[in-house]
């Protein structure tokens, strides 16, 4: 699925929240903000029944990233190649409530705690249970785009500048994320189903 850059500020909400999270417009339809005829195109794909056959094959594996400390590891090791210098995180989490609650895929949050007698920020991201059943370019799509967030708090030009930067990939990786959703939203059986259960608490 190839399309040409979006027009900044057309894919997400253009100001962030507390917590800034990444949604998706109008739910259900993750197509909202791109040109009709590529929104048009992924839904005939999808009613010919052609479209998982297209994400399988570009994207054949789901990512092994299964709890909450491989994640923790898994976004710091992104943070220390490209982000050394931005605020320390004390917790990454999957959370299996995010999409279905808060209508979002990820979230970043500054949540004060009480530390030494001194109230200290403490930087969270969350990201969407269903990550957990993706292949790893989406995985990384998302987990870049809110470690944007820690530098760069709205969703504009050097927000998105970063995200490519980290992703060379970013747009056409969040394309065709928001195909699948749209797949799934329409009946389709998940393509990366998974094979073990997560272990106890590991929505943290």
């Amino acid at each position: 699925i190839h399309y040409g850059r979006p027009r900044l500020g057309s894919i997400e909400s253009p100001i962030p929240r507390t917590p800034a999270t990444m949604r998706p417009i109008a739910p259900p339809d993750y197509l909202a903000g791109y040109p009709a005829h590529l929104a048009d195109s992924v839904r005939e794909t999808i009613a010919c029944g052609k479209l998982g056959g297209i994400l399988l094959k570009t994207y054949p594996q789901p990512h092994d990233v299964r709890t909450d400390r491989s994640l923790y590891d898994y976004v710091q090791a992104i943070r220390n190649r490209y982000l050394k210098n931005s605020a320390p995180l004390s917790k990454v989490a999957y959370d299996s409530k995010l999409q279905l609650l808060h209508k979002a895929l990820g979230t970043h949050s500054t949540v004060p705690r009480v530390q030494g007698g001194k109230l200290k920020a403490k930087r969270e991201i969350r990201i969407a249970g269903i990550f957990r059943d993706m292949p790893d370019a989406f995985l990384r799509m998302i987990v870049v785009h809110e470690l944007a967030h820690l530098k760069e708090s709205e969703h504009n030009k050097a927000f998105y500048q970063l995200c490519q930067h980290m992703e060379a990939q970013y747009f056409q990786l969040e394309f065709d994320l928001r195909a699948y959703l749209t797949y799934l939203d329409a009946g389709g059986e998940p393509l990366w189903p998974s094979t073990t259960s997560p272990t106890p608490g590991a929505d943290g």
